[in-house]
């Protein structure tokens, strides 16, 4: 619904569909899975109160309050207009892609008046989701489809919650103990998890290949690249009950 550094607005469509009516997300972010499959039961998670502040002001907004909000042109400065908290927040994120911050100034790249008439078409589509500022191990162990998307080991310094603030071994095992279906993101540089190479992906500061950890079997499981070579199954694998 909004820019994000580390969306997965590019390649949400490779990770497996939901298996369970609820969708769990841990490292909530811009939640892209949840907004794909958003008439499930759906719960977002994040450390970040600017994030959780975000979207608990669109989940209430109305769409005349974001077609409202101004037009705006390259080189403008949203402190510059009678705003409310929650308008410069979604504003501060769209008018400069990729970012981890809201920012104040328009981007030459970014399109902010097309961006609200669609987010105020989408905005049903969260009007029942729960909402959580908190973090991922104090989340209830329920079963459900748990997309985790965190900070990256290598690559994650740029979060606003840095890869620097997680314990990977733990959070590792964490992800291992979810009951239900779980799909980890990361990118082939990590080593917490035996991930497998999705796509490579230009990001706003270098280029990598996204890759998918998960319990239950997938389609980059059976993917042989002269690009990259899959890492597979270690011996702990089995004991976590993949599904074929």
């Amino acid at each position: 619904m909004f820019s994000y550094y580390g969306s997965k607005s590019k390649v949400v469509d490779l990770y497996p569909s939901p298996k369970f009516g609820k969708i769990i997300e841990p490292f909530a972010g811009s939640a892209r899975y949840s907004l794909k499959y958003f008439d499930r039961e759906v719960i977002l998670v994040d450390k970040y109160p600017v994030i959780v502040d975000l979207w608990k002001w669109l989940q209430q907004a109305s769409e005349s309050d974001i077609l409202g909000l101004p037009d705006l042109e390259i080189g403008d400065d949203i402190r510059n207009f009678d705003l409310c908290d929650g308008a410069k927040l979604l504003i501060g994120f769209c008018i400069n892609g990729g970012s981890v911050t809201p920012k104040n100034i328009v981007c030459e790249f970014q399109n902010w008046n097309k961006d609200k008439r669609r987010i105020a078409k989408e905005l049903h589509k969260i009007r029942h989701w729960k909402i959580v500022l908190g973090s991922y191990s104090d989340i209830e162990n329920t079963e459900a489809t748990w997309f985790i998307d965190p900070p990256y080991q290598f690559g994650g310094e740029h979060y606003k919650m840095s890869a620097t603030d997680l314990d990977f071994q733990k959070l590792g095992e964490w992800c291992q103990s979810r009951n239900g279906q779980v799909i980890v993101c990361e990118n082939t540089k990590a080593n917490w998890l035996p991930f497998y190479a999705m796509r490579k992906m230009k990001g706003a500061y270098d280029t990598t290949t996204e890759a998918i950890w998960s319990n239950y079997r997938h389609d980059f499981q059976a993917v042989q690249s002269s690009m990259f070579e899959p890492r597979h199954l270690t011996p702990r694998e089995p004991d976590l009950k993949l599904r074929a």
